[in-house]
């Protein structure tokens, strides 16, 4: 099963951009990757993707600045992956127009849930049924480490 739903994910670890595609394209979503901001602005664009993953502490152009420059053009939604939970913090990115903020490491069926309601909430569409799996991922149920 297919849901044609597109996912950019903009984190600078390889390892988690890794896993991400590898579990994201199990529940049938398209998964584009990237390890840099500028890119991941860029693929936005190009992409144009029903959802965006971004990690916040990234060396080249940070999280925050990436989310305030695709929002200037677009309203795709943006989930934000971080590290770090600090309320000061979490208050700032949804300031600059990320439209929820989850701490990693994350149960990956959550992570999955909120993609799901995002993808809803921007379009109306994808049921409410959960997502199934196309293949077996066997470490799908293990927090995304940071």
């Amino acid at each position: 099963m297919t849901s044609n739903h597109k996912i950019l994910v903009i984190d600078d670890d390889l390892a988690i951009t890794e896993l991400m595609s590898m579990l994201l394209k199990t529940f049938g979503f398209d998964v584009l990757t990237t390890n840099n901001g500028e890119e991941g602005i860029r693929l936005v664009r190009e992409f144009e993707p029903n959802v965006v993953l971004l990690d916040l502490m990234m060396p080249d152009v940070d999280g925050w600045q990436v989310c305030k420059t695709i929002r200037r053009t677009s309203n795709v939604p943006i989930l934000v992956l971080s590290a770090l939970n600090e309320p000061r913090m979490v208050a700032s990115v949804l300031d600059a127009g990320a439209d929820d903020f989850l701490v990693k490491p994350v149960p990956s069926g959550v992570l999955v849930a909120n993609i799901k309601k995002l993808i809803r909430r921007n379009t109306g569409t994808l049921d409410a049924a959960p997502l199934k799996k196309t293949k077996p991922l066997a470490q799908t149920n293990q927090p995304l480490s940071s």
